[in-house]
């Protein structure tokens, strides 16, 4: 989330809210899809960090296998937005507009007006009102500033933008899509992409416990995605509470299985988690990994029937 502080207001470097955590929800759409349609990706797993980010394990052997060149080129595929601290115009686009970034607009106008316009206020207060109309030409800027003078609302600014865009297309090639550039700029996802081209680079395991903030590295389910709060996610303090409260019963359990406390004692060990609050998260874990055994017995018997061909 870091790598978005010159596009969020809320918040700024480890810190994060519900607020901007729409941000990782967009990017979470929109990488998804192109994993699975442009790529044909099918074992993708969305795990929350347990501080401020994402990750996606991409799990299809044809992905583990993939060289560092092959996997710069898709993640160069999937970055849009480029530039350090020093550059102003992050998106460039260029006609026609490729049609990756025209799903991904899609998906980015879902949530831009809540997001962009609401959360962040970037057509509200001068200092946010400011960077917007950097990213357009100098002769709509003017325009701009003009019509704003004498309309506050944030949605009917956004529309003055984009009636600007559409009488610029017919003039200048160069500056026809400002707009979609600016929705890009403020919503499109920021990966890093060192650790999405290197095959040794360390990675976060899901269920490991992040040191900052003691949460634990959970999956996420794309089903329920939109209700997911990172600050829901259980800790590992809570986590040891729940399984050092006795189980209703439990008490009269062990007095009768003293005999055999050991086989039990084992026996509950392996349904403890499921009354804590990590069994949701296990429990779409579960499912994951079932997907991608079925898949892995499904080319065993391809192979073992392409064998038994003569």
């Amino acid at each position: 989330m870091t790598d978005y502080d010159d596009v969020r207001s809320c918040c700024s470097a480890a810190d994060i809210c519900s607020k901007c955590w729409t941000l990782m929800t967009i990017a979470i759409r929109i990488l998804d899809r192109a994993l699975r349609d442009d790529f044909g990706f099918q074992h993708r797993l969305w795990v929350y960090s347990g501080r401020r980010g994402i990750h996606c394990w991409v799990c299809d052997e044809a992905a583990r296998k993939l060289s560092v060149t092959a996997r710069s080129a898709v993640a160069e595929y999937l970055s849009l937005v480029k530039g350090g601290e020093e550059t102003t115009k992050k998106v460039i686009l260029s006609d026609p507009i490729h049609p990756f970034i025209r799903e991904s607009l899609m998906e980015v106008e879902r949530y831009f007006t809540r997001y962009a316009l609401h959360d962040q206020e970037i057509l509200t207060r001068k200092e946010t009102l400011d960077k917007v109309l950097a990213l357009v030409p100098e002769d709509v800027r003017k325009e701009l500033q003009q019509d704003f003078q004498n309309e506050k609302k944030p949605e009917t600014r956004w529309k003055l933008i984009k009636d600007q865009a559409v009488r610029k297309q017919g003039t200048n090639k160069k500056a026809q899509h400002f707009e979609k550039e600016i929705m890009l700029q403020y919503c499109y996802p920021r990966l890093d992409v060192n650790v999405s081209k290197g095959v040794n680079h360390l990675l976060k395991s899901p269920f490991s416990v992040h040191p900052k903030t003691g949460r634990i590295s959970v999956p996420i389910d794309l089903k329920e995605l939109e209700k997911f709060d990172p600050f829901a996610v259980p800790t590992i303090s809570l986590i040891c509470e729940e399984l050092d409260r006795s189980k209703p019963g439990e008490e009269d359990e062990k007095m009768e299985d003293k005999e055999n406390e050991k086989d039990a004692a084992e026996k509950r060990k392996i349904r403890d988690y499921k009354r804590t609050s990590l069994a949701k998260y296990v429990k779409c874990f579960d499912q994951f990994l079932e997907g991608v055994a079925r898949s892995f017995k499904g080319e065993l018997l391809k192979k073992s029937d392409l064998q038994k061909e003569f």
